[in-house]
């Protein structure tokens, strides 16, 4: 349960004084729809008003306070012409005031003709002579008490001017309150940062703070990223504190496992780390994080035969039928394990058939998608859950397949975008983690090349060299926008184009396809039948055509470098050389210069990982709209990587301490999980 302390942070904004019906839509355009949204809501500038007596010395640009005194109106002549109310400085240096908009009767009101007001506004030079353009403030002269020297500036939206936004930001942080300290003492005094609640009324420049306004920011970052660690630390605890079943080299049951290749030393390590935690009696929280085929799917399997060597079953969750398939393909070559395949194409008699074959034991492994989410889904005994490209899924999918076991499985989450290490913390802190970071034997290197799409016919020449000469080529369209209509238009519009040249070489597969219709599109090209497989980013991951040897990424400067990175990995993986091709528009932004500079120059994945960081932010990188992924408000996490560590260790500490977090801090940080909404790993904690 929440706590009580918190609720009016928690309160629709429509429980605010001058919130109704229309404000609330426009608030939630900025994704306020709660007073602790508007509390968390910081101000991007300050504006800092300068007050002065006259026009004397007055420079363009300068935001200014000053009395002036009305001489006379100019009504507009148009409805697009703006008022303008003449005036004089108290020396008689003429100014002119101008409102849009036609309110004439309003400006008159508010600046009656031969009276003084006090004015503030941004100074500007028009026609030879000073003006302001709507002023934000006007006074009697005897309220300059009334308007700030400083304003902090809000991001805003239509219908919600800044002198509203400030004032609803004032109340939500008068409905905040003083709340117990979560921090560390030595830590809070070694760092000079305020408590929480000063902190809030600093930032948003409604209370001085006595150790300065970075200090608030700081403290108010680090509260986030606490309570982000602190959750991660109590899944942690939660799940090393509960008991699995340990599967150790010592299983009954043999299975034989043939690799037509060695592990590389990375993957011999992997695991080595993976099976020694699945003997443990407390559940394997592995994460496995592998370039752009390093091999994890044998990792993968691997661990699977150790689980089915002690009779129980291993599920592999991936995000995508065609990845999916894929797992299914490597298993099933290799042998040694029973395994089957379950997705949302799989209807009727054939999907009783899976669902009764995995209820009594029969399947070993049950490779699937969301399917596998579905109540009627029963395993006979579930062992290890391994969880393909994790970004895709959320932690509580995570716990749904994992509540289908007996007993806490074995967890090994894989991803083949490698993450820095700043944001393997922030998403995956309760994971240990392994790399894959040699390129197996076999694997080609790859020959990237930037060209204009000023030269598509030379492009259309290579290609028909490379098919001639019996090669195979993804062409993969353009990232319109998010819109997947837009992009199967892009790639139907590409692949008539080429037909007309190449002929029915050319095949076409994108996300609106049926499942038979992909898997035709794909075995067309894979056998040789189609030369030419134009595509959407479908084919990011789980595709593998070891005999495609040439990649071209149309408007390459439209996709981001991790994804351009996965694409290009599907290529690579035969004996010929490989060649991608990546096809630039003529209009260049810096990023997107230094992006395709970036994937030209190196294929190493996690260097690739750390400039994307840099060029794109977290947000972007990890997609944080996707379920499992933690959305920072008052921090960046990416630039806060010393304090990041010293969040985790703080709560590691903590936990370790108070693994129930039962004394006055434990109790503290209870809070703090339901301030920045970690409530998950607060219901895991018993109540006390």
């Amino acid at each position: 349960m929440r706590p009580d302390v918190l609720f009016p942070l928690f309160a629709d904004v429509t429980t605010l004084k001058g919130v109704g019906a229309a404000v609330a839509t426009a608030l939630e355009r900025l994704d306020v729809v709660r007073v602790i949204d508007l509390a968390f809501h910081l101000p991007v500038a300050l504006l800092n008003r300068q007050a002065i007596k006259n026009l004397s010395g007055a420079r363009i640009g300068e935001l200014v306070i000053m009395p002036v005194r009305v001489v006379d109106y100019e009504l507009p002549r148009t409805p697009k012409s703006p008022m303008k109310v003449n005036a004089i400085d108290i020396d008689g240096w003429p100014i002119s005031l101008s409102y849009f908009s036609n309110p004439s009767n309003y400006v008159q009101k508010l600046l009656p003709m031969d009276r003084e007001r006090l004015i503030s506004g941004t100074l500007e030079q028009f026609n030879g002579g000073w003006q302001i353009v709507h002023p934000d403030y006007v006074l009697p002269v005897d309220k300059l008490a009334d308007i700030p020297l400083q304003e902090p500036v809000y991001p805003l939206t239509e219908g919600i001017a800044n002198k509203r936004m400030r004032a609803l930001v004032g109340q939500a942080v008068e409905r905040a309150s003083v709340l117990p300290e979560w921090i560390d003492k030595t830590l809070l005094e070694r760092e000079g940062w305020p408590e929480w609640y000063e902190a809030l009324k600093a930032v948003h420049f409604i209370a001085p703070s006595a150790c300065g306004l970075d200090a608030a920011k700081t403290r108010l970052g680090y509260d986030e990223l606490f309570a982000n660690q602190v959750a991660l630390a109590v899944l942690r605890t939660r799940a090393r504190t509960r008991k699995s079943r340990p599967l150790g080299a010592d299983g009954a049951r043999s299975v034989n496992i043939k690799l037509p290749f060695a592990l590389t030393g990375a993957q011999e390590i992997a695991v080595s780390d993976i099976l020694a935690d699945m003997a443990n009696s407390k559940p394997m929280l592995r994460l496995l994080q592998g370039d752009v085929g390093s091999g994890k799917t044998v990792v993968a399997l691997l661990a699977a035969a150790r689980a089915a060597t002690h009779t129980v079953q291993t599920a592999i969750l991936a995000p995508t039928e065609i990845l999916a398939r894929q797992h299914l393909s490597t298993f099933e070559k290799i042998g040694g394990q029973r395994v089957a395949l379950l997705t949302g194409r799989d209807k009727g008699k054939a999907r009783e058939k899976i669902l009764l074959d995995l209820a009594v034991g029969n399947i070993d492994v049950m490779i699937g998608t969301h399917a596998l989410f579905t109540d009627d889904v029963l395993f006979h005994d579930l062992g290890l859950i391994v969880v393909d490209e994790q970004h895709r899924f959320g932690v509580h999918q995570r716990l749904l397949l994992s509540s289908k076991a007996k007993l806490p499985p074995h967890m090994l989450v894989m991803s083949a975008t490698p993450i820095p290490r700043t944001l393997t913390l922030t998403v995956y802190g309760e994971l240990d983690v392994s790399q894959l970071n040699e390129r197996p034997p076999g694997r080609q290197a790859i020959d990237t090349r930037v060209i204009s799409l000023d030269r598509l016919e030379d492009v259309y020449d290579g290609l028909a060299r490379a098919i001639a000469m019996g090669g195979r080529a993804y062409w993969v369209c353009p990232l319109v926008e998010i819109s997947e209509k837009i992009d199967l238009a892009a790639a139907e519009e590409r692949a008539a184009d080429l037909a007309q040249r190449f002929g029915d070489q050319v095949g076409l597969i994108h996300g609106r396809l049926k499942g038979v219709e992909k898997d035709a599109a794909m075995r067309a090209f894979a056998s040789g039948e189609k030369r030419i497989l134009v595509s959407t980013t479908v084919i990011e991951v789980g595709v593998d055509v070891p005999e495609a040897n040439l990649m071209i990424i149309e408007q390459a400067e439209r996709f981001g470098l991790a994804q351009l990175h996965q694409l290009r990995g599907r290529i690579g993986r035969g004996t010929v050389k490989s060649v991608c091709l990546l096809l630039r528009g003529s209009k260049l932004g810096d990023v997107a210069r230094a992006r395709l500079s970036i994937l030209r120059d190196t294929d190493d994945g996690f260097r690739i990982a750390e400039e994307d960081l840099r060029l794109r932010g977290a947000g972007e990188l990890l997609s944080t709209r996707q379920s499992g992924l933690p959305i920072f408000k008052l921090v960046d996490p990416e630039t806060s990587g010393e304090m990041m560590l010293m969040a985790r260790d703080d709560a590691r500490l903590l936990l370790h301490n108070d693994a129930d977090l039962s004394t006055d801090r434990g109790k503290a940080a209870r809070v703090v999980l339901y301030l920045f909404e970690r409530d998950s790993a607060a219901g895991l904690l018993r109540s006390g």
